[in-house]
């Protein structure tokens, strides 16, 4: 049987409110133990004198969904997971706001903090989500992941 892909994008930035109803629906999986949360926030970089105001997010949606399956798949095979959740902004996402949300579950802490950096590490490196800053001024330029 064919697993069906699902999408991890969400228009704009990602709501506090739905970060906080993602963690309390967890309060019934009685076998977890431990939480562990990433959320990526868009900053007021300064460049070259100019400072960001915002990201645009664009992404080729289908190879990025299908690279965001593959990365689950492998933290799963990896960690002894109870579930993982990733939710990644597309369009604009102003300074201070949640652009990334990943959620991973577990019996044990030790699990969840280990299997938490190897995710993200793995979307910063491999997911073709694109970013532009946006600056005050209104000009823009493409954003380089360090």
């Amino acid at each position: 049987m064919e697993t069906k892909i699902q999408s991890v994008f969400v228009e704009g930035a990602i709501a506090p409110d739905f970060i906080a109803t993602s963690i309390a629906k967890h309060q019934s999986k009685t076998q977890i133990g431990a939480h562990d949360i990433f959320l990526g926030q868009v900053r007021a970089d300064e460049i070259e004198g100019k400072i960001v105001s915002g990201i645009e997010y664009t992404a080729y949606e289908s190879m990025a969904n299908q690279k965001f399956h593959e990365i689950r798949e492998a933290t799963f095979e990896k960690f002894d997971l109870t579930s993982m959740h990733i939710y990644h902004s597309l369009g604009t996402v102003a300074v201070g706001e949640i652009c990334l949300f990943v959620l991973v579950s577990s019996p044990h802490r030790a699990v969840v903090f280990e299997a938490l950096q190897f995710v993200v590490e793995a979307i910063k490196k491999e997911v073709p989500v694109f970013g532009k800053e946006i600056f005050e001024d209104n000009s823009y330029q493409w954003k380089v992941n360090t």
